[in-house]
C-alpha cells in the first residue's frame, strides 16, 4: 500500500468515527457545559399563592412582592431554560398552618406557652402591631376593637383576639397593656411580647417576619384550630366583613384552599 492510500485511509476512518461519536452522545444524552444562575421567588406577604420570579406588585392587594426563595439551579449554556411549572410557583406559599409553642409573655407579664395555651382547640383572630407605630398600628388595633365590640360576648369564649408584636425589644408587657387600654382592649384580648429570638420564631412561622419592624404588613390571621381552617385577611377590612369571616371560622365554614389559606380580598 502506498503511502498516499494509507494517509487517505487514515483520514476516512477518522471522519467515520467522528460521526459516530457525535451521534452516540447525542443517543446518550451526554451533558454539556453548565452554568449557575439564581433563581429567585418573589410572593405577596397578603397573598402567598401570588407569586413572581421578579420584583413587582401584587394584583390583589397592590403591595410589594418580597423575596421568599433565592436558589442557585444549574442552566445549559446550550439549551434555554424552560419555563417555571406550577408546582415550582407555588412551593413558597404555605401549607398546613404549623404554629410553634414557644414562651411568650402577656401584657400582665404572665408566661405563656404560644400554641397550647393561646391557640390549641380555639378560634382566634390574630394581628401584629408595635407600640411606637404611628401608622398602620393604630388604625389596626382601632379596627380590632370595632370588631370586638361587635361580637360582643362572643370575645373571649367563641373566639379570641391576639396582637404580637413584632419589637420585642421595645415592647415589654406593661408597654402593651397600656397600649391595649387605649383602644379598650378587654377580656379575650391578649397582647404578646417575648424573647426575641422566641418571638422571630413565632412571626417566621406565621408568615409575618419582617428585617424591620416598620414593614411588617396589616395582615390579620382567622383560624379555628379544633378544624383547622385558617384564613389571611387584611386586617383594616371593613368590622362587618371581619365579623362575618370570625363567624364562619367559629362554624368552621371558612372556604380554606389546599395551602391552609383562604383567599381574602381586601
Amino acid at each position: 500500500m502506498t503511502r498516499l492510500a494509507f494517509f487517505t485511509l487514515l483520514l476516512l476512518a477518522s471522519f467515520v468515527l467522528g460521526i459516530d461519536a457525535r451521534a452516540q452522545s447525542k443517543r446518550t444524552g451526554v451533558a454539556r457545559t453548565q452554568s449557575k444562575r439564581v433563581v429567585r421567588t418573589y410572593a405577596c406577604p397578603m397573598h402567598p399563592e401570588v407569586t413572581s420570579k421578579k420584583p413587582g406588585k401584587c394584583p390583589k392587594c397592590n403591595m410589594d412582592l418580597r423575596l421568599v426563595r433565592n436558589e442557585t439551579s444549574a442552566v445549559s449554556e446550550n439549551k434555554p431554560s424552560e419555563p417555571a411549572t406550577k408546582s415550582s410557583e407555588t412551593s413558597a406559599s404555605p401549607r398546613k398552618m404549623v404554629i410553634p409553642d414557644v414562651a411568650v409573655l402577656d401584657q400582665d407579664g404572665n408566661e405563656r406557652h404560644f400554641y397550647t395555651e393561646l391557640i390549641k382547640d380555639k378560634t382566634v383572630a390574630i394581628n401584629f402591631i408595635f407600640t411606637n407605630c404611628t401608622t398602620i398600628c393604630p388604625p389596626l388595633a382601632a379596627t380590632f376593637a370595632r370588631v370586638q365590640k361587635d361580637l360582643g360576648d362572643k370575645v373571649g369564649k367563641d373566639v379570641h383576639f391576639i396582637s404580637i408584636s413584632v419589637d420585642p425589644l421595645t415592647d415589654t408587657p406593661e408597654r402593651l397593656k397600656a397600649w391595649g387600654a387605649k383602644f379598650k382592649a378587654g377580656t379575650g384580648w391578649t397582647f404578646v411580647t417575648g424573647e426575641k429570638p422566641e418571638i422571630d420564631k413565632l412571626l417566621n412561622a406565621l408568615g409575618a417576619a419582617v428585617s424591620k419592624r416598620e414593614d411588617h404588613t396589616p395582615m390579620m390571621i382567622i383560624g379555628n384550630d379544633s378544624k383547622d381552617v385558617w384564613t389571611r385577611t387584611y386586617g383594616l377590612s371593613r368590622p362587618s366583613q371581619l365579623v362575618a369571616l370570625i363567624t364562619d371560622a367559629i362554624a368552621g365554614t371558612l372556604a380554606v384552599t389546599a395551602t391552609g389559606t383562604e383567599e381574602t380580598k381586601p
